[in-house]
């Protein structure tokens, strides 16, 4: 009885303009929803933030990349990939509110202002960054208090993961790639993540760079220079290839190299800078250097 006097509440709040929880980790109803109704996602991070907020019946589009959470690609169109949009297909949508990420959808966000949008672009490169981005876009989208529940809840995933690190015998140093030709040292929210999950980014002055085009590398000798432990890939939605790498003039001298450990973490769980990097994307990291950690300890 309990969960169909829920249904019938539930029921009763979306009659009079309240937003209904369906599917949420937080699944109190708001009978003071305020804010955007119809909302386009132009990457994935606020696509998985407004799931996990419990507003994804909001959502009337998203990013072609999608993949977080899954049943977002079965249930929304697609309308955008990460430097191009389909402006014509979200008018037709009659967004309210569009959400998008850094410079690079400057031009999205522009024709569809011109348009008559609203639209919001966020440009953070830090874990803190992250973390207020989801209160930020709850706040945006009337849910605050969910938004700082839930970040709270992903700051004690990040703590949990550091303390993990702290019993570590020995923390490696690890090189992040984020592309390969040109080669692209990892970002900052990465860095970060490296040494929350017990490892120390060798390429710390370039995660602090914001744009990509700052952290190309002119050639792989720095890298062998720096002699990490361990190398992660994430090709920016191709596949990592640890042979190229293994096979790259020189570098048969890296540690990471000479003992195999070359190893590749999902693009979707790392590179966007959302709920997935600080969960799935920071535990797959810990759990490569946990185990280098035990065999080298």
């Amino acid at each position: 009885m309990k969960g169909r006097d829920s249904g019938i509440e539930n029921r009763e709040l979306e009659k009079r303009g309240a937003f209904a929880v369906s599917d949420s980790p937080f699944p109190i109803p708001d009978s003071r929803r305020c804010g955007p109704r119809r909302i386009v996602c132009l990457t994935e991070e606020p696509t998985e933030t407004l799931y996990a907020l419990g507003a994804q019946d909001r959502i009337v589009g998203i990013s072609g990349f999608t993949v977080r959470p899954p049943q977002a690609r079965r249930e929304k169109p697609k309308v955008s990939a990460f430097t191009s949009a389909k402006i014509d297909e979200i008018l037709k949508l009659r967004p309210d509110f569009v959400v998008g990420f850094s410079d690079i959808q400057a031009d999205i966000a522009a024709e569809l202002v011109r348009r008559g949008v609203e639209v919001w672009i966020a440009n953070h490169r830090s874990v803190e960054g992250i973390l207020g981005y989801v209160e930020r876009l709850g706040a945006l989208v009337g849910l605050p208090e969910r938004a700082r529940d839930y970040a709270d809840a992903l700051r004690r995933g990040l703590d949990e993961v550091a303390r993990a690190a702290e019993t570590l015998p020995r923390r490696p140093k690890v090189y992040f790639e984020e592309w390969d030709e040109p080669i692209i040292t990892g970002i900052g929210w990465v860095g970060e993540l490296i040494r929350i999950a017990g490892g120390d980014d060798v390429f710390p002055e370039l995660a602090a760079e914001p744009l990509a085009k700052a952290r190309i590398l002119a050639s792989g000798d720095p890298v062998v220079a720096r002699a990490p432990d361990i190398v992660l890939g994430s090709w920016c939605g191709k596949k990592f290839r640890p042979e190229r790498v293994a096979a790259r003039p020189g570098w048969q001298a890296i540690p990471a190299v000479r003992d195999g450990e070359l190893h590749e973490i999902k693009s979707p769980l790392i590179l966007q800078p959302g709920p997935a990097a600080l969960t799935d994307g920071v535990r797959a990291i810990a759990a490569i250097v946990q185990d280098w950690a035990r065999r080298h300890g």
